[in-house]
């Protein structure tokens, strides 16, 4: 025992074995180093609240658990026993510490960790606890909670990032007023369109317009893309004024107000026909943007008058006649 000695044939008087402890207050899964000293040599038996511990033998002992420790001494050869001072070691628990439920999100949608279950929380990636900000990619982060006993423990969560789907609304298109025209978005499972419009189903715009379309994919995520439709409005055609002629003569038809012009029935424009009986004419132009508008005119045919000249006949040299 220290500062103690034995005798050669008796045993001596014990003062108590002292044992020192450097870190009496530990965490769960620290070690609590407890050391003996002895002087001579002598066997040892470790004790945890009186009861003794099986096979701790050594002047050395890690306690893990709380409790009462001490440690008796013997000495063999005269049958001397002495027990040490006693050590008091509190193993403190670890904090429950959760990081949160694993998350899924959307490429440039915020997120915000938040741990549970100690006092103060450390993050690691630069995260700071009850922050929001927005992750670049799928990752699994970190928390150390730290207890009111100074202990820490930790968790872990991931934040599943999902890239946005590449939505296309398709291309840029040109039509006339009045032409139908459907919208087809693709790129995503689902589509929803600005103005009304119904994904694939046909309908006529009145104006030049710039349609957005969102489409959400099986993640829930969701793009926007647009396209643009021209709408060209449609040529004021017109066909000439209504006409009257007499059967037999010639008449020409132009349109205006197009570029170029189609006629039914056989009709060239400015080119001079006779018309054989009254009849309505249509014709069709067409204007620089490929639009086209139509117009109709009439044409009457008037018959000629059944004129007589009466009976032919023959007279005299001197003689008069009447022709009616």
């Amino acid at each position: 025992v220290s500062q103690s000695r034995y005798q050669l044939n008796t045993c001596a008087e014990l003062s108590g074995a002292p044992i020192s402890c450097a870190n009496p207050t530990v965490c769960s899964g620290q070690l609590s180093n407890l050391n003996a000293t002895s002087t001579p040599a002598v066997s040892y038996e470790w004790l945890m609240n009186g009861m003794s511990i099986p096979n701790a033998t050594n002047p050395t002992y890690s306690a893990m658990a709380s409790g009462s420790y001490a440690v008796k001494v013997i000495n063999s050869t005269y049958a001397c026993t002495d027990t040490s001072n006693v050590i008091a070691v509190t193993v403190n628990p670890l904090p429950s510490v959760s990081a949160g439920s694993n998350q899924a999100i959307c490429a440039g949608s915020t997120v915000t960790l938040s741990g549970s279950g100690a006092s103060v929380y450390s993050w690691d990636n630069n995260v700071q606890d009850g922050v929001t900000f927005t992750p670049t990619q799928t990752q699994t982060y970190t928390v150390t909670g730290t207890g009111a006993n100074g202990c820490q423990n930790t968790a872990q969560v991931t934040i599943t990032v999902n890239a946005l789907p590449l939505v296309s609304a398709g291309q840029n298109q040109t039509l006339c007023a009045g032409t139908q025209v459907s919208l087809s978005g693709s790129g995503a499972a689902t589509y929803a369109w600005d103005n009304n419009v119904q994904d694939g189903v046909a309908f006529v715009p009145n104006a030049t317009q710039t349609y957005t379309v969102t489409g959400t994919d099986v993640t829930g995520c969701q793009n926007a893309a647009q396209v643009t439709l021209t709408v060209n409005p449609l040529p004021n055609v017109s066909a000439g004024n209504n006409q009257t002629i007499c059967a037999g003569s010639n008449v020409a038809l132009s349109g205006s107000g197009a570029l170029s012009y189609s006629w039914d029935n056989n009709v060239q424009n400015w080119v001079p026909f006779a018309p054989t009986q009254t009849l309505t004419y249509t014709v069709t132009g067409t204007d620089a943007n490929g639009c086209q508008n139509i117009s109709q005119v009439t044409v009457t045919v008037n018959p000629l008058p059944a004129v007589s000249g009466g009976q032919n006949q023959t007279v005299c040299t001197g003689q008069q006649v009447t022709l009616n």
